[in-house]
């Protein structure tokens, strides 16, 4: 199966998102500067573009990043590249070959062909510049590893076709995240994702420029309600090549352990099993952790000595116990592991901007070292804005990282809903009162990829995002840059649009262009102008009932397809219902009541097959749920124009 490059992926959500009428330009006019994803601070043409040559020169040492020299080299080769050759920075490039510089940006080599453009002095910061022409240079400087490792990922976006081979703009870059902490945390109920899901999600935050992922899967029995024994030797395996595959990508693996459902806070034993269970992580090479302390009561203790040490149960003891534990883990634990970043933890009180004794109680006493989540002004925001995390940040006595929880649909309000909106209401400027953010993902991850990827954009570069620009490239991103698919991942994703929270009014709407069709159908219909509403419809019922086939077709990846088939069974239902039912209506129009009838009971029979489908497998704990498309508008139009029909 051909795939097209993420960097003809991105070039395409480019042109998607201009629209398909561009003004043709003038013949002085600067070609326009390439899509790169998560957008650059930094990003301007220099120039002439550089054709990659079938030899190319990568110049490395033993300061180059290994993970960045290899993905570098499997992009080159990607791209015209028959061969890669590695030398040192002591030799002189053989003329007329490209030759790519990597490794710090201090290194006199890279800092000469940089030029005028800086690294960036912060962390995971580089610098990017392509020299075409005769020169045929290209360097990458980071500020650190990570910083080498984000070059690479955008020098792939940069490649474009050239005949019959292949060119890399000529652009300069000087780029950093706008946040510390970027990424996801598998924390969701029902089916946790499996293996082979994990690993492929360490190689996409990779690509993505995410560096952060929490294991904390709920339905995890060795996370939560076992978390004293330890895990089999074959889940540690596994934990293990996970470890190592986040790594390679430069992603920190945070292990978490959430004691509170059973945990004796003041026992010396208790605390000694989780810090065994801890080490055992470390050992694969884990160096970040969690002790989430959420979704727990603390009207009761789990043990008769808690209330001896900390008093009644309630807020104000549990806020005592958890300080206790979190600062004797942090200080004997993580204090004393080699590399070991700042310990995290999620309160009992994560979602609100409440003054309690709880927040009081861990404001004062806990250790300033440690990281504290929190979702938001609820466990799934509508918004988050800077007012709300300046005020989040007061209450807990340091800066917040946010536990996001979108696109998660493990709540009875998300039955039978992928969520495939952008991700959004999160207000430019967070990077100034956040240490972060990481999303709660779908049971489904690949159909997460397209929050996710947002996600990502946002946080490296908050007041530079754009939801409206970015859903598009995440979907060009899934279908390996083919515009078909990118297109009906478009429509499909516009009929999965609607973002529930735990009560109340959506926080995205359902199926908004669908809407804006459907209101300026019946805008004509009603003015007197039938056949020009129909027509102007039927090509995007057209579009939802093809769609399907299209995202099915090889190009989209398949663990979407997988995710998301049984929403594409009923989508192409729902599709055909729709576009027989513009059949009908125009039918009807024409004066042949007898066909009307006919194809407006055919209509009637695939609306009651769509409502017949069911999830499945179901991966939610809401189970074989009907899976909801473009529900509150496709169905509402349908329900209309049958009304209208034998009006």
């Amino acid at each position: 199966m051909t795939r097209r490059t993420p960097a003809a992926a991105l070039a395409l959500a480019a042109t998607l998102c201009a629209g398909a009428l561009l003004p043709i330009p003038a013949a002085h006019a600067a070609p326009p500067l390439p899509s790169v994803s998560p957008t650059p601070q930094s990003l301007s043409g220099i120039g002439a573009d550089a054709v990659v040559t079938s030899r190319v020169l990568v110049i490395a040492d033993d300061q180059t990043d290994p993970a960045a020299r290899d993905r570098l080299v499997r992009e080159l080769k990607a791209h015209g590249a028959a061969r890669v050759d590695i030398i040192t920075p002591d030799r002189t490039p053989a003329a007329g070959l490209l030759a790519v510089r990597l490794g710090p940006g201090t290194r006199p080599d890279i800092a000469r062909a940089l030029g005028d453009v800086s690294v960036p002095d912060k962390a995971e910061g580089y610098a990017l510049r392509v020299s075409g022409g005769r020169s045929r240079e290209i360097a990458l400087g980071g500020k650190d590893a990570g910083g080498q490792f984000y070059a690479v990922q955008t020098l792939r976006q940069l490649f474009a076709r050239s005949g019959d081979g292949w060119k890399v703009a000529g652009v300069q870059v000087s780029d950093f995240p706008s946040m510390p902490l970027r990424g996801t945390i598998e924390g969701f109920y029902g089916s946790p994702w499996t293996h082979a899901e994990r690993l492929d999600q360490m190689d996409f935050y990779g690509d993505v420029k995410a560096n952060t992922y929490i294991y904390a899967p709920k339905d995890d029995p060795y996370h939560r309600d076992k978390w004293r024994d330890p895990y089999p030797a074959a889940k540690l395996a596994e934990l293990g090549e996970l470890v190592t595959r986040a790594g390679a990508n430069h992603v920190r693996f945070t292990f978490a352990l959430s004691p509170g459902v059973s945990i004796c806070y003041s026992d010396p034993a208790d605390r000694d099993t989780l810090k065994r269970k801890l080490q055992a992580l470390y050992d694969l090479g884990a160096r970040a952790f969690s002790i989430p302390l959420d979704d727990i009561s603390y009207t009761r203790w789990n043990c008769a000595a808690d209330e001896a040490a900390y008093g009644a149960a309630g807020r104000t003891a549990a806020a005592k116990a958890q300080v206790d534990l979190l600062n004797d883990v942090q200080r004997t634990f993580i204090a004393g592991h080699d590399g070991a970043q700042r310990l995290q933890m999620v309160p009992t009180e994560y979602g609100d901007l409440t003054d309690t004794t709880y927040k009081q109680t861990l404001r004062e006493s806990l250790d300033p070292a440690i990281e504290v989540m929190w979702t938001g002004t609820d466990t799934v925001p509508p918004e988050i804005t800077n007012a709300q995390a300046e005020k989040a940040a007061e209450l807990f006595g340091r800066k917040v990282f946010v536990w996001d929880n979108y696109p998660v649909n493990d709540y009875g309000n998300t039955s039978g809903r992928l969520l495939l909106a952008p991700y959004d209401k999160r207000e430019g400027g967070l990077a100034a009162h956040l240490s972060g953010i990481v999303a709660n993902p779908m049971n489904q991850p690949y159909a997460s990829k397209v929050a996710v990827f947002g996600a990502a954009d946002f946080t490296w570069n908050d007041t530079a995002y754009d939801a409206r620009k970015s859903w598009p490239r995440a979907m060009a991103y899934l279908a390996g840059g083919d515009k078909a698919a990118t297109e009906a991942l478009l429509v499909f994703g516009d009929l999965e649009h609607m973002a529930p929270t735990f009560g109340g009014t959506p926080w995205q709407p359902q199926a908004p262009e669908l809407a804006g069709r459907v209101a300026g159908f019946w805008r004509t219909w009603d003015g007197g102008r039938p056949a020009d509403a129909i027509a102007a419809l039927r090509p995007y019922a057209k579009a939802i009932a093809t769609a399907p086939a299209t995202i099915r077709g090889g190009k989209v990846q398949k663990g979407f397809t997988d995710d998301a088939a049984s929403w594409l069974d009923a989508t192409a239902l729902w599709g055909r219902a729709m576009v027989t039912m513009l059949d009908a209506l125009q039918a009807k129009q024409a004066g042949d009541a007898t066909k009307a009838a006919a194809l407006l009971a055919e209509s009637r029979e695939l609306q009651r097959q769509a409502r017949a489908v069911r999830v499945s497998p179901p991966r939610n704990r809401w189970g074989a749920a009907q899976p909801q498309v473009g529900d509150g508008v496709l169905d509402v139009f349908l329900a209309d124009a049958d009304a209208r029909l034998q009006g």
